[in-house]
């Protein structure tokens, strides 16, 4: 404060005129950036609610295959197949389509992002390492909705999903 009253002193003596304004460099850059973190708040809290919304409709299309594949899974456990087998199975294809959104993703997020990062002074390069790790976290995330309706299908007893034919 006596170092800013000292300054104050100087500029009216030499520009008797002018108001004299000042700031501090840390408060102006944090001003500077505030943006940024109230957008990256923003982002976090709807990725968290889309990927909430996606995990319900994942969940209601593997109930869905579940119960198209009663009948199949039925069989196949009559005729020997275990529940680990059935898992498999049925997590195979929501495997096949994520495997393919995440190649059809990344070229977009690479590129919006790359973009968003042209911006900053200093920046970070984009690597191979971000998006594997991301696919790599929707993929874990599908395995896990969809498990617990292939576990759900595979230990049903296959007599009452046999017993209509």
């Amino acid at each position: 404060n006596a170092t800013v009253g000292q300054v104050e002193a100087q500029w009216k003596k030499i520009v008797p005129g002018e108001p004299f304004k000042y700031f501090f460099f840390d408060q102006n850059l944090n001003a500077q950036y505030e943006n940024e973190k109230r957008a990256g708040l923003l982002f976090g809290v709807f990725s968290g609610l889309a990927i909430i919304i996606a995990c319900v409709g994942l969940f209601g299309l593997a109930a869905y295959t579940a119960s198209l594949r009663t009948k199949e899974i039925g069989v196949r456990k009559v005729l020997g197949a275990s529940v680990s087998s059935v898992v498999i199975l049925l997590s195979k294809e929501f495997t096949k389509l994520i495997l393919i959104a995440f190649v059809i993703a990344v070229p977009f997020g690479w590129y919006i992002m790359s973009n968003w990062l042209e911006g900053f002074a200093y920046r970070t390069d984009l690597g191979p390492r971000v998006f594997l790790i991301a696919g790599v976290t929707a993929l874990l995330i599908s395995w896990i909705t969809v498990s617990y309706q292939s576990i759900k299908a595979a230990i049903v007893n296959p007599v009452n999903s046999l017993r209509s034919e």
